[in-house]
Parts: structure tokens; C-alpha cells; sequence
């Protein structure tokens, strides 16, 4: 079983989400909030469940769909996961904000 680690930035993006869709609804806010932990629980018994990040091609980065975001996480061992960021998916992912948080 792995543990599933939030970086600092994934944790800053899904603040971000969360106070964007509350301008128009706190109530959806919290529930995007909840569905990105939930979605994000099955790591812990299958953490290459995702697949490989395009923009990326590496084998140990990869990405849940929640919605119209991307859970982009990193297998760091077969016990640590570390999610590294949150993305919308109509937005470009730039190598240089994967590299950013996956130092």
C-alpha cells in the first residue's frame, strides 16, 4: 500500500479551483474539492492506474481525469506517491510546470 503525498503546489492549485468555483458556489467548490481527494485514494492500492503523461512520455508520471482537470502525480517507490499538481484540462501543460514541482 502507498502513501499518497500532496506537494505544496498540488495542495495550492486545488485552493485555487476551490476559490474560483466558489465565486459562483461554495456548495460545488466543496464537492470538486472532495472528488479530486477521492479520485486521488486508489493510488494507494494502484498507483500506475493512470496513464503516462503525454507532454511528458515518463514512465513514472502520470495522471487521473477528475471532470475537466488532471491529477498529475509522480511514483516516487512502490510506497510513495507524490501528486504534483492539479491542472484544467483545456489549459496547455508546460514541461516547465511538471519540472517546477517535480524537483
Amino acid at each position: 500500500m502507498a502513501e499518497v503525498v500532496f506537494t505544496e503546489q498540488a495542495l495550492s492549485d486545488i485552493n485555487d479551483i476551490a476559490e474560483y468555483i466558489a465565486n459562483d458556489s461554495i456548495h460545488y467548490a466543496n464537492l470538486q474539492v472532495e472528488k479530486f481527494f477521492n479520485k486521488t485514494e486508489i493510488l494507494t492500492d494502484f498507483p500506475l492506474i493512470g496513464r503516462i503523461v503525454p507532454e511528458l512520455n515518463l514512465k513514472n508520471v502520470r495522471e487521473l481525469i477528475e471532470g475537466n482537470y488532471r491529477i498529475i502525480y509522480k511514483v516516487v517507490s512502490k510506497h510513495t506517491i507524490h501528486l504534483l499538481t492539479v491542472h484544467h484540462s483545456r489549459r496547455l501543460l508546460k514541461r516547465s510546470n511538471i519540472y517546477r514541482v517535480n524537483r
